[in-house]
C-alpha cells in the first residue's frame, strides 16, 4: 500500500519548524529532506527517520522496524500529531547526518565533447 498525500503533507507540515521540508516521491513511497539532507522516508502512512544517537536521545519510545523489505532499521514514529517534538527531531537527527552529496550532472559525459572537437 502507497502512502496518501494527505498524510506525506500532514509529516512535511509537522516537521516545517526544523527547516525547509521536502518530499520526494520514491518507489511508490516518499523520501523527506530537511535543507537538502534525507532525514526519513514514508511508507504506508508511517514516518521512519534515520536512526542517530541525538535523535535515540529525543525518543519517547524507540522502536526499531524496516521501513520496507531489505531495509535497515530506522526508528519508526507513531507520535506525529506532536508539532515541537517532530520538529526538533529533526533538527537533532539532520545535524548527525552527513552533508548531501552534489551530483555533478556533466561529469561523465566529457567523453561525448571530446569527440565533436
Amino acid at each position: 500500500m502507497a502512502s496518501s498525500v494527505d498524510f506525506v503533507q500532514y509529516i512535511a507540515d509537522q516537521c516545517s519548524g526544523a527547516g525547509e521540508i521536502v518530499t520526494k516521491k520514491m518507489f511508490g513511497d516518499y523520501g523527506v529532506y530537511c535543507n537538502g539532507k534525507i532525514f526519513a522516508l514514508i511508507c504506508d502512512d508511517c514516518l521512519y527517520v534515520k536512526p542517530t544517537e541525538a535523535g535515540r536521545r529525543l525518543l519517547r519510545k524507540e522502536v526499531l522496524r524496516p521501513p520496507y523489505d531489505g531495509a535497515k532499521d530506522y526508528f519508526f514514529i507513531a507520535d506525529v500529531d506532536d508539532r515541537d517534538y517532530l520538529s526538533e527531531l529533526v533538527r537533532q537527527t539532520c545535524k548527525e547526518l552527513p552533508e548531501a552529496k552534489v551530483k555533478d550532472r556533466k561529469k561523465g559525459n566529457d567523453h561525448l565533447l571530446s569527440s565533436f572537437s
